[in-house]
């Protein structure tokens, strides 16, 4: 009867090595969750990869685009400073053709005056001419903004007046004023360009 009972003991299943094949399962289906999290993982820095290279192909594009932008204005200006100076270059060669250009039939007169004086009798005819010549020499250099200062009796100025020399004044009024004018100053559009030679008194 013992024996009969170690038998059946024997045939019993023995329940306390299940738990060992639990542990296996368990362990396999760890290292399944961990080889999707990896998966998915590499899945993720692909896709990070793929950012970062589209942001790069970014930025290397407008680069690109600032560098062409840059040599364009770099052209632009350069052929703008080549323009600007041939034409002061051509400015400066011709700055004075307009008033020239307006001399030209003065010039005409004084030869034809000078021509008219070799045979001339009559000195006030002559004197006369020479009178239109100057008054149209005046009259054309007035439409160029030339413009003559008055000085004399005028209180001296040193902005606009270059004193020669100080004589006693004749009265106390002309004191500290411009007696006599020795060279004629000038104006050209009301900025002087030659300063009038004056005597003062003192």
């Amino acid at each position: 009867m013992l024996k009969k009972k170690k038998n059946m003991a024997e045939d019993t299943p023995n329940t306390e090595a299940m738990p060992a094949d639990n542990s296996n399962a368990e362990q396999e289906t760890s290292e399944d969750l961990n080889q999707q999290n990896d998966g998915a993982q590499d899945i993720k820095n692909e896709d990070q990869a793929s950012d970062a290279n589209g942001e790069l192909e970014k930025y290397k594009a407008e680069a690109k685009e600032a560098n062409d932008k840059y040599l364009r204005l770099y052209a632009e200006f350069d052929n703008f400073r080549r323009r600007t100076s041939k034409e002061r270059i051509d400015l400066l060669q011709t700055a004075g053709k307009d008033v020239i250009v307006s001399m030209l039939p003065v010039i005409d007169d004084f030869e034809r005056a000078l021509k008219s004086m070799e045979t001339a009798t009559d000195v006030d005819a002559v004197k006369e001419g020479i009178n239109l010549v100057n008054n149209k020499l005046k009259n054309i250099l007035q439409q160029q903004g030339l413009k003559s200062m008055d000085a004399k009796g005028q209180v001296f100025d040193a902005d606009i007046h270059e004193a020669i020399t100080n004589i006693p004044a004749p009265t106390d009024e002309l004191k500290g004023k411009v007696i006599d004018e020795v060279e004629k100053g000038y104006y050209l559009n009301d900025k002087v360009i030659r300063f009038a030679k004056v005597v003062v008194g003192a």
